[in-house]
């Protein structure tokens, strides 16, 4: 087994130190973008022009009204009792009045066919609702959240969780989920950094890429897809000290480098709609900034769909002291490029007025409407509005049996392992009795995390106690004691201590489920620490005096920082919230049924005194020497390592792998041509495993400073145990492009290193040049 990396350098190796002046190379010409692998799944056929749809929509549009146009630029939400579903008043009647032309949170067959009934029965042009919903991480059968699923590093897994999630969704009347969330995040302190991908802009890319495919499929018509929402534009997961909805601030060329490639990806993956961020940039909010919404995603990207608003952001331009009013804000939005507005009733209440003042003009209220009503046509809604709300249909695909199976899947592919000292895990079937303590252990509300839809949260969901229970061999006692709370409002206390370290010393191995409680992550869950919570930490130290061996099993929504854990505990192993099936998924894990495979998504500081930090991070000028770890006046803290606890990209596995020597095709490469880089990866251990093989590459001098390594490639193989496989990687001038001194796009000629590894703190590593 591979030895965790100790005081790695904060990847400012002496061998990567700059040497030398800095001298500007002439500027190539923008390279065209590199060829992906083909997908089986081509979710762009809706970009298609469609004469017969342009013909249809334009006859509708001409029999509209002003205020039945601006009802289509309406979204609002339906609600929930303790009896189901249910409508606000006067909303109902909003509808046969033709001022709403969609509506969010609404979901089951027959309450959408009932609501889809009063469109389309009551209204004078029987234009169908669109209904949307958050299906972030699953409808009803939950994955894990969406930076576990990231963590797997596993693109056709997950897209297969969004196309489960799609047809789960669909199958309950909707039709657009506001997913998937494709915002960078390099501050853990941010509560939504569980929505996304993590902190890094080439596997944010890709896995955009896969859950656009995997929400809208083939054929948007198909009654099991669903439209995707790429969210939120732009620059959401840069908020300033990890505040949620705080500002952002951040230079043109990173907002262009680090911001907008996932959303650009997720553009020409087709992904229908787009959602504005609730966040400021550059002293502007998205809503109503029109260089991102006009000049950037239209004009530049082509993108054809249409965009909507997050929750009321318009009417939060007037807190943000960018509009004077709200019917200001409306005018800025619309004519910024925002063609719906969520749930804030601003253009439904006001701009009919701007339009009558010669504010906003007619024609753009048509184009939205048109991109709007281009959707509903090709969901195929005016063919048949009730298509997507059939309940028998609803009735034998929710909680299908395959799909769950899957949720399973995908959870334990999600998991990472952090540390295995002395091969603790697998759990030995020697061990008689096994203690799971912690508040994390039996709880079925945590299991599934923030944004879990329709999920049921109550009876659903397997717990780590209820999966080790099923899965533990003949003989094998599994017990299980709280102990500990994480409660903010609880640390300090030691209720429930005496009952878990009873358990703890009776016990031949201590399972701790510890973490962070479900709504401490997500939307509005922002941290000043990274600390366990409660007294999770208190309780686990006096765990470690009883000399049993201890097996952290961490559930959370974000990287927490664990040093001491590390330290002092004899396994990890990050579970995220693993969903539904978790508790089995895990309980795979640690009894050695599944190898875990799973690799970083987002780096693990040793405190959160070290945030922001990230892997791609640059190299300063006065590097820290590893050699001189205690250095004065270099690029360091007094107390802490510069190094994370966890880099990206890391993982460990129950085997281990050898890579051989990088080997090149050649050794420079011009324009348009491609470079091979190769390495030989061996599973040395004994037992069959997975490898995320990762690709790194640093251009060595810039007409502006380069971060010290990205992350340009990954392959996940499955290696039986002794087995080797050559695994090459392509690349061409287009994968060496950034945002160059002059503001433009391209690759500049001169050296390059070129790493390939299992971090990106290891590998082999090789030179190669790019010459004009």
């Amino acid at each position: 087994m591979p030895p965790k990396p100790r005081n790695l350098t904060h990847l400012t190796l002496a061998t990567l130190m700059l040497a030398g002046s800095l001298t500007t190379a002439p500027l190539l010409a923008k390279p065209a973008a590199t060829a992906r692998a083909a997908a089986d799944v081509d979710s762009t056929g809706w970009m298609k022009p469609d004469p017969a749809m342009d013909k249809f929509i334009a006859e509708l549009m001409a029999k509209m009204t002003l205020e039945e146009k601006i009802g289509q630029l309406s979204l609002l939400t339906s609600d929930w009792d303790s009896t189901g579903p249910t409508m606000r008043q006067g909303y109902q009647e909003d509808i046969r009045k033709g001022r709403i032309g969609s509506i969010f949170n609404a979901f089951t067959a027959k309450y959408t066919r009932d609501l889809q009934r009063v469109a389309v029965e009551e209204t004078r042009l029987k234009i169908p609702l669109l209904f949307g919903y958050d299906v972030i991480h699953g409808h009803r059968t939950i994955f894990p959240i969406s930076l576990g699923e990231a963590a797997s590093w596993d693109l056709k897994a997950i897209e297969k969780a969004a196309r489960i999630s799609a047809t789960e969704a669909s199958a309950e009347g909707i039709h657009w989920t506001f997913a998937p969330m494709v915002d960078v995040a390099r501050d853990p302190r941010w509560g939504r950094i569980s929505e996304g991908a993590g902190e890094d802009v080439y596997l944010g890319s890709r896995i955009a890429e896969a859950r656009v495919r995997g929400f809208q499929g083939n054929d948007l018509k198909a009654v099991d897809t669903v439209l995707a929402t790429a969210k939120h534009f732009a620059a959401y997961g840069a908020a300033q000290a990890g505040r949620d909805y705080g500002t952002v601030d951040i230079s043109e060329r990173t907002l262009r480098d680090v911001y907008l490639p996932s959303f650009e990806a997720a553009a020409d993956a087709g992904a229908a709609t787009f959602m504005t961020s609730f966040n400021d940039v550059d002293g502007i909010p998205a809503s109503g900034n029109h260089h991102l919404l006009t000049d950037v995603l239209r004009d530049k990207w082509g993108f054809k769909g249409f965009v909507v608003t997050d929750y009321t952001s318009i009417n939060e331009m007037v807190a943000h002291g960018y509009s004077k009013d709200l019917q200001q804000a409306g005018e800025q939005a619309i004519n910024a490029g925002v063609d719906m507005d969520l749930q804030g009733a601003v253009f439904m209440e006001h701009l009919a007025k701007s339009v009558a003042e010669g504010k906003v003009d007619v024609a753009r209220i048509d184009a939205a409407v048109k991109a709007i009503l281009e959707m509903k046509y090709r969901l195929g809604l005016f063919e048949d509005p009730y298509r997507y709300s059939d309940e028998a249909r609803e009735k034998a695909t929710v909680y299908r049996p395959d799909f769950l199976e899957a949720a399973r899947d995908v959870a334990r592919k999600s998991m990472v392992l952090l540390k295995n000292a002395n091969n603790a895990l697998p759990l030995a079937a020697s061990a008689k009795s096994i203690a799971v303590i912690g508040p994390l252990g039996d709880s079925k509300a945590d299991m599934i995390g923030s944004w879990s839809a329709a999920g049921d949260r109550k009876t659903r969901p397997v717990t780590l106690l209820e999966g080790m229970q099923a899965r533990a061999p003949k003989g094998q006692s599994v017990a299980y004691a709280r102990g500990a709370s994480y409660a903010f409002e609880d640390a300090g206390k030691t209720d429930g201590f005496a009952e878990a370290i009873a358990l703890a010393q009776k016990s031949d191995v201590i399972v701790a489920a510890m973490g962070e409680r479900w709504d401490m992550t997500g939307e509005a869950a922002s941290r000043t620490s990274l600390d366990l919570p409660g007294n999770q930490q208190a309780l686990l130290q006096e765990l470690r005096k009883t000399g049993k061996p201890i097996i952290l099993v961490l559930m959370s929504g974000r990287p927490n920082s664990i040093e001491w854990a590390d330290a002092n505990v004899d396994a990890i192993l990050e579970a995220w919230y693993p969903g539904t099936m978790g508790g089995h998924a895990i309980a795979d894990v640690l009894y050695g049924d599944y190898n875990p495979s799973g690799k970083l998504p987002a780096t693990f500081p040793r405190n959160v005194g070290q945030v922001p930090l990230y892997y791609d991070m640059k190299n300063t000028g006065r590097p820290i020497d590893p050699a001189k770890p205690d250095a004065k006046y270099v690029s360091r803290y007094l107390n802490t390592p510069n190094t994370p606890l966890y880099p990206f990209g890391y993982g460990l596995s129950y085997t281990s792998f050898t890579y051989s020597p990088v080997t090149l095709s050649k050794a420079s490469i011009k324009p348009g041509e491609p470079l091979t880089a190769s390495v030989t990866v061996t599973n040395s251990g004994a037992r069959d495993g997975e490898e995320v093989v990762q690709l790194y590459v640093r251009d060595l001098v810039g007409s502006v400073t380069r971060p010290v390594r990205e992350l340009k490639g990954f392959r996940k193989i499955p290696l039986k145990k002794g087995e080797s496989k050559t695994v090459s990687f392509t690349l061409t001038d287009a994968d060496l492009a950034f945002t160059r001194a002059d503001m433009s796009w391209g690759a500049e000629p001169g050296d390059f290193k070129l790493w390939i590894g299992p971090s990106s703190a290891e590998g082999s590593e090789a030179d190669f040049a790019l010459t004009q």
